[in-house]
């Protein structure tokens, strides 16, 4: 048997980073059933406390997850949930995006345009990557 991944990632503001994220790797906020999160308020299993508006949409406001492009889907998912605390630690487990031929020199300026940290360049034999740091400071590797 095979099974589908969510990853779920602890952050300050779970939209912003979805947003960032969906845009970084070319997939797509998944989207939100509006009509299902008025239901859940009307029927008392939510509070207007639980729910915000982001982009002009009503969310719920501890989390928001992305999905990889139709054509890859396989019922994978990052969420991203809200976190009591911020990140004071290097994280333990890290993601690489791995460019396929694009230049990660161009990206790695491109994502620091956009809110990213560069922190190192790594080598292995004749691969290099850069470790990065998201909006939030979580790392992650381009190469």
């Amino acid at each position: 048997m095979s099974y589908s991944l969510q990853i779920a990632v602890d952050a300050t503001n779970p939209h912003a980073q979805a947003d960032w994220w969906a845009e970084t790797l070319g997939w797509q906020v998944e989207p939100s059933n509006e009509e299902f999160i008025r239901s859940m308020v009307k029927q008392g299993h939510a509070s207007e406390s639980d729910t915000l508006i982001h982009r002009g949409t009503l969310v719920w406001k501890d989390g928001q997850a992305i999905n990889p492009p139709e054509e890859v889907r396989d019922g994978s998912r990052i969420l991203f949930q809200t976190a009591p605390e911020s990140k004071t630690v290097k994280n333990r487990v890290h993601w690489d995006v791995r460019l396929g031929g694009d230049n990660k020199d161009d990206l790695r300026s491109a994502l620091e345009a956009r809110g990213a940290r560069f922190l190192w360049e790594g080598h292995q034999g004749p691969h290099s990557w850069y470790t990065m740091a998201d909006p939030e400071g979580n790392e992650f590797c381009i190469s």
